[in-house]
């Protein structure tokens, strides 16, 4: 026997939790497949199982929510570098964070690109005072024990990851796990 559903309710509907959390989950994941021009408040509404009337509590446009997306972006970023830096000990997390950077730029696209499209620069650089940003300026810091040293190792370390992984996200280079060890070495960062 065949059980037909005559539930016109949604397959997923959301229930009782925090719905911003639940709106921004549903907008990452539609933004691995979805181009960000089609991605739409009435699309993640029905996603998440909600009327459109209750993501507008949340955000009140498409840039709200987009620039929402950004920062969960940063901070998962952040957190990724962060592991990559315990991973590697002491002896090199400056380069592993920035090798991590550019894995996680080819790993999730949209989403990096994203955060540079929507995001305000928050002091130095895009990220702010996220973890992302805290981990570059620190370790910048160790490395020279000079601030204006360190400003030009944040600028020189961001600009040479972000580069990378553009290059490689345009297809301008291949996306290679050994050019990317070879590209980020700190030693040649501090040669300057």
């Amino acid at each position: 026997m065949v059980t037909v559903s005559t539930s016109a309710a949604p397959a997923r509907s959301y229930h009782h939790g925090d719905l911003r959390s639940a709106l921004v989950e549903a907008g990452l994941k539609a933004l691995e497949s979805t181009p960000l021009a089609d991605l739409s408040l009435r699309q993640i509404a029905r996603d998440v199982g909600v009327s459109a009337t209750a993501v507008y509590r949340h955000f009140p446009d498409k840039a709200a929510l987009l620039a929402a997306l950004a920062a969960e972006g940063i901070e998962r970023l952040g957190q990724y570098q962060q592991a990559a830096a315990q991973a590697a000990g002491a002896a090199a997390p400056f380069a592993a964070t920035g090798r991590a950077y550019v894995r996680w730029a080819l790993a999730h696209p949209a989403l990096f690109r994203l955060i540079f499209i929507h995001s305000s620069p928050g002091g130095d650089t895009v990220f702010g005072s996220s973890t992302a940003a805290r981990m570059l300026q620190d370790n910048a810091a160790a490395l020279t024990g000079n601030p204006a040293e360190a400003q030009r190792l944040v600028i020189q370390a961001w600009s040479l990851v972000h580069g990378l992984a553009m290059l490689m996200l345009d297809g301008q280079l291949p996306a290679d796990d050994a050019l990317i060890d070879r590209v980020i070495d700190a030693r040649v960062l501090l040669a300057g």
